[in-house]
């Protein structure tokens, strides 16, 4: 049997349905509205940066002899003569090259030209690098810094553990290094390559690593030398070679160096403590 409502009934089961849809309406807005929780937002970023600090590897210092040493052989420029003997203090350097990932996380933005996360980045200069070091200090509590041209080629030689090879881990670069031959004109994920003893990855090729010394040549002499002061000048350490470099350019005695402004697809770095 059909209900039949008077016209006074049905204006009110109107105006009740209109109520009522305007308050569920209000109430999507308002939860749209609501920032997401501070803890998830992070989170990913904090695994991140974690993962970082977990990768640093302690690197027992000593003395060793920089620069052309024998098993550089005919492959040594000028510019790694004469070998000299160093003194290193113990210190961290971090397993891996800084991450498209890593730099994101602490700098809101990715400059790299080969996007993936765990493409190292590049495109940065080593200005750049500072101001990235100096947030991330700050977030971390840790004094993070780039590593000097003396420890740079002390770890990549495998410290107190090196087997005295050309590049960092061997003699055979195919098996070590992303470079010119194999890396097909472009960046590649980290860690892809053997390790060398300190099992540290991709210190030689892949992308160039800043040092945090400026460029100048090395001190002349008999090669007895002990101590040796980082220069001052217009230009910074780059060591390692990269993905667009050729065999030579990779060995671990190998210098270059750029303005601290210079940006390049090929041009990371590495962290140190």
């Amino acid at each position: 049997m059909t209900k039949h409502y008077s016209r006074k009934v049905w204006t009110l089961i109107v105006i009740a349905a209109v109520i009522a849809a305007g308050a569920a309406v209000c109430t999507l807005a308002f939860r749209k509205q609501e920032p997401p929780k501070p803890h998830v937002r992070h989170r990913p970023g904090k695994k991140v940066l974690q993962n970082l600090l977990e990768n640093m590897v302690r690197v027992e210092g000593g003395a060793y002899v920089m620069g052309a040493t024998a098993e550089q052989g005919s492959d040594a420029f000028e510019s790694e003569k004469p070998g000299h003997m160093v003194e290193v203090k113990s210190f961290y350097i971090c397993r891996f090259e800084v991450t498209q990932a890593e730099w994101e996380v602490v700098m809101g933005y990715n400059p790299s030209g080969f996007k993936s996360e765990q493409h190292p980045v590049e495109n940065v200069s080593w200005e750049d690098c500072q101001r990235f070091i100096s947030k991330l200090s700050a977030i971390t509590g840790r004094l993070f810094r780039l590593p000097t041209e003396v420890e740079w080629e002390y770890a990549a030689r495998g410290g107190k553990l090196s087997c005295g090879y050309k590049y960092s881990g061997g003699n055979e670069i195919d098996s070590l290094a992303w470079y010119e031959e194999n890396s097909e004109r472009h960046s590649h994920l980290i860690g892809q390559k053997e390790p060398n003893e300190l099992g540290l990855f991709d210190m030689s090729g892949n992308v160039w690593e800043w040092c945090q010394d400026a460029y100048a040549p090395y001190p002349s002499g008999t090669g007895e030398q002990l101590t040796w002061t980082p220069p001052t000048g217009n230009f910074r350490v780059l060591r390692g070679g990269s993905w667009f470099s050729d065999a030579r350019d990779c060995r671990v005695s190998f210098r270059n160096y750029y303005t601290p402004g210079h940006r390049v697809a090929n041009l990371g770095f590495r962290l140190a403590i």
